[in-house]
């Protein structure tokens, strides 16, 4: 065997070992999904004032479907909605126009202020809309969230719980018309979830998600308000981290809120997703590199490639698509959805791993039209071009 040969062979099997551990850790994660949602969910004994807050930005496709879902809570107690936006014409607001008619009895109060303090326009938002917001418990949900009936219920008492101070939801992608929002909704319920409930239940994950997260006035008190989030791209991931610094606990109860996939094309998918990979890489460097196991069937069809095609590369790919298969399985049961769209998997487990790939390029990323860079505390500065 030339030096040729021996490097190859050895990066294949190199290659089979990554995706036999990644072939294991999707079986893990397969059992695990289905426990953290067979959990029971806590009840409030109480109903205190609730004002939710939610920073809008756009006429997304489903905003108003979006919205009138926080609208139909079983929630006995009072609940304030307030709406934000950098700009009085901003066309979001016509969707909050059709929501007071479709539900004439909320208390619904908008803000409109162009304020900033930061390149994170939405915690810019959400601090010119906190002086208007009436109640002591405060629920921030993004614009492109969608919830049941009794999510506030399910939210409030989880927060009454002992040593409480945030929670959190995991979340489940649904994706807008089109083939790319359908790939995207692939990388929210068959990656990025999974990851979730596997690192929580091995205790190597400590997640907070933007999507929806609720805390009293005084503990956002306690961590100084937003403004010291002003400059994080992950700000969801900080404001977890401060509320732990003070002693409280971050809580996520068992149930999964929904979460508009929009990527139209394949440029604004690969643009989000390798933003979010760059942003993991630079806040937990070690967490983003173990995430090269979510990627069993890449591993394995490298080991195919290099080792020439050996029939147990070949063996180690097939298992790695039934693992792959299983999760998706087990996942949909658990989410409670239709299944679907098998062939997808495979085609975005290729797209994942290079977009994995690419996120070591650099920390640079593409945010709402602008150049940032990343740092290693998650802070966002002005990029230069490359």
């Amino acid at each position: 065997m030339n030096g040729a040969h021996w490097v190859a062979a050895t990066c294949a099997y190199a290659c089979a070992v990554c995706a036999v551990l990644g072939i294991v850790y999707t079986m893990l994660a397969s059992a695990l999904i289905g426990r953290f949602f067979a959990r029971a969910v806590a009840e409030p004994e109480s109903f205190p004032p609730v004002t939710i807050v939610k920073p809008l930005h756009g006429n997304e496709w489903a905003l108003l479907a979006n919205l009138s879902s926080f609208c139909k809570q079983n929630y006995a107690g009072p609940v304030q909605f307030l709406f934000g936006v950098h700009d009085s014409a901003d066309p979001a607001l016509r969707a909050v126009d059709e929501l007071r008619r479709l539900f004439p009895e909320a208390d619904i109060t908008v803000v409109a202020d162009a304020r900033l303090y930061g390149p994170n326009r939405k915690i810019s938002n959400i601090i010119n809309m906190l002086p208007r917001a009436r109640h002591d418990v405060l629920v921030f949900a993004d614009s492109d969230v969608s919830v049941g009936p009794d999510y506030l219920r399910h939210v409030v008492g989880e927060l009454a719980q002992p040593g409480v101070g945030l929670v959190t939801c995991v979340y489940r992608g649904q994706p807008d018309p089109g083939f790319w929002p359908r790939l995207s909704a692939k990388a929210t319920n068959y990656q990025f979830l999974p990851g979730v409930v596997t690192g929580l239940a091995l205790r190597l994950a400590r997640p907070c998600f933007g999507q929806s997260i609720a805390m009293r006035r005084s503990t956002l008190d306690k961590i100084g308000g937003f403004m010291p989030f002003v400059h994080h791209l992950a700000e969801d991931h900080a404001i977890g981290e401060a509320v732990r610094a003070i002693g409280e606990t971050v809580a996520i109860p068992p149930f999964a809120i929904t979460h508009a996939c929009v990527e139209t094309s394949a440029k604004r998918l690969f643009a989000h997703e390798l933003r979010w990979s760059r942003t993991i890489r630079r806040i937990d460097p070690l967490g983003h590199l173990g995430s090269a196991l979510m990627h069993p069937l890449a591993f394995a069809l490298l080991a195919v490639t290099l080792s020439g095609g050996a029939w147990w590369t070949w063996l180690v790919a097939a298992l790695a698509i039934c693992a792959r298969f299983a999760l998706k399985l087990l996942a949909d049961r658990a989410l409670q959805q239709r299944r679907g769209g098998l062939w997808l998997l495979p085609f975005w487990d290729i797209v994942s791993f290079a977009i994995f790939i690419a996120s070591f390029r650099s920390s640079r990323v593409i945010w709402r039209g602008f150049s940032f860079k990343v740092d290693g505390d998650g802070l966002l500065s002005a990029a230069s071009d490359e």
